[in-house]
């Protein structure tokens, strides 16, 4: 399971979701307690995106960690 800390403006979410949904393993994202799958433009968006939201998949694909590596803080 590998974890990554990022941070989303509101316009960048369409991106972040196709990202995701290119990946053939589960990605979901959260905040505290709040989960939701990163292939679902609602979920992505009903998140307090002000806030560091951190990304959880089961999986690798190389084009997705390099666009992760956009968003990503240390955390």
């Amino acid at each position: 399971m590998t974890e990554r800390n990022i941070r989303l403006r509101f316009e960048e979410v369409k991106d972040f979701v196709s990202a995701a949904s290119k990946c053939d393993f589960d990605v979901d994202i959260f905040y505290n307690r709040y989960s939701v799958d990163a292939k679902s433009i609602l979920g992505v968006m009903g998140l307090d995106l002000s806030r560091v939201l951190t990304v959880r998949y089961n999986g690798y694909d190389s084009d997705f960690e390099q666009y992760l590596n956009r968003f990503a803080i240390a955390g």
